[in-house]
């Protein structure tokens, strides 16, 4: 069985441990480091987020939304192979009887599938949401997926043009195995990715959080979270991570990312010959912690016409958010002074 099926209830008891909470907030919006933090919790048990284990499974979203891509359907946008159920489960295996397990995956928020089948497995499950301020937000998930190869256009205003055509399966760079990553318009529908998961665990199950509140202080937003989660508020130490970097050279990135993968036959060969000549630990202790120095770069200042172009477009939304949450957003992303 793939994940994009809820799991059976004929699951052996003992092999059905899934995750107590879920960690749904959008991607660039602190999700990592709530993450990273949570996990040194004595009494909470996350998988080590560690080169895509862990953090960001993606099982319960791993359906692919445009089926004319059908060469992409078993593959989620970061290029993996979708989990099976029993390699989702395997994560949680180190957990103790006593501790609450967690899982966090960004797709989760934005998927249309993914609450129900979260549901159909955990329907007692609690449920973390965080959100960013929409134009920052477009901006750094824009770098994001830059950075991982999955978008092509590497001007921001260009690529938030794109939405349209690539709802009709157009203008799709070849390695967006999840081209409904792409329309950049849809992951800030906030009221009805949130009304989705009110539906099925009602609002007591979900906890809102906003980035800028856990960016401010750290300290406050985790207390709130480990009341929520109902264990003792003990002191997290901060953490920084998944910081907003843009590529260096589109060029270098591709041939650097054709060696990763191996997709063509000289990569093949040379990745072969690098596994031989470097061990495991040394390419995880020096090659790539180097890597991303010499791909990336601090980005440059945003344009900012187009955000505040972006921040007028997105202003009903933010509205909309803050009318349901009964809280003045307006003012705490600087929406009120829009002209």
């Amino acid at each position: 069985m793939t994940g994009s099926a809820a799991p059976s209830s004929t699951e052996p008891a003992a092999a059905r441990r899934f995750p107590d909470f879920f960690i749904v907030g959008h991607a660039k919006s602190g999700t990592t480091a709530m993450y990273e933090m949570l996990s040194r919790h004595p009494q909470l048990y996350l998988p080590e987020n560690k080169r895509g284990v862990g953090k960001e499974p993606w099982f319960f979203a791993q359906d692919n939304p445009n089926p004319q891509r059908s060469r992409a359907r078993d593959i989620s946008y970061t290029g993996r192979s979708a989990i099976k159920l029993e390699d989702y489960l395997s994560l949680f295996q180190g957990a103790r009887a006593d501790q609450m397990i967690g899982e966090g995956s960004t797709s989760y928020l934005w998927s249309r599938t993914a609450p129900a089948r979260i549901h159909a497995a955990r329907p007692d499950a609690r449920i973390i949401a965080i959100f960013r301020e929409p134009a920052s937000f477009l901006r750094s998930l824009h770098l994001e997926l830059l950075q991982k190869g999955t978008e092509s256009e590497h001007d921001f205003r260009k690529a938030v043009a794109l939405d349209a055509e690539r709802l009709q399966s157009r203008s799709i760079p070849e390695r967006a195995y999840w081209p409904a990553a792409l329309i950049y318009s849809d992951r800030v529908r906030y009221v009805e990715q949130l009304e989705r998961y009110h539906a099925l665990f009602g609002r007591e199950r979900v906890l809102v959080l906003i980035y800028e509140d856990f960016r401010a202080d750290n300290a406050a937003t985790m207390s709130r979270v480990m009341r929520f989660l109902g264990i003792e508020e003990v002191a997290l130490e901060s953490v920084a991570a998944n910081p907003t970097v843009a590529p260096r050279s589109a060029t270098l990135r591709s041939l650097t990312r054709g060696l990763k993968t191996g997709q063509q036959p000289v990569w093949r060969l040379l990745r072969g010959f690098g596994k031989r000549i470097t061990s495991r630990s040394v390419r995880e202790r020096v090659l790539y912690p180097v890597l991303p120095r010499v791909l990336f770069r601090e980005p440059s200042p945003p344009d900012e016409d187009f955000m505040l172009e972006l921040r007028r477009r997105f202003k009903p939304e933010v509205v909309a958010l803050g009318d349901y949450l009964q809280r003045d957003l307006l003012t705490l992303w600087g929406y009120d002074r829009l002209d």
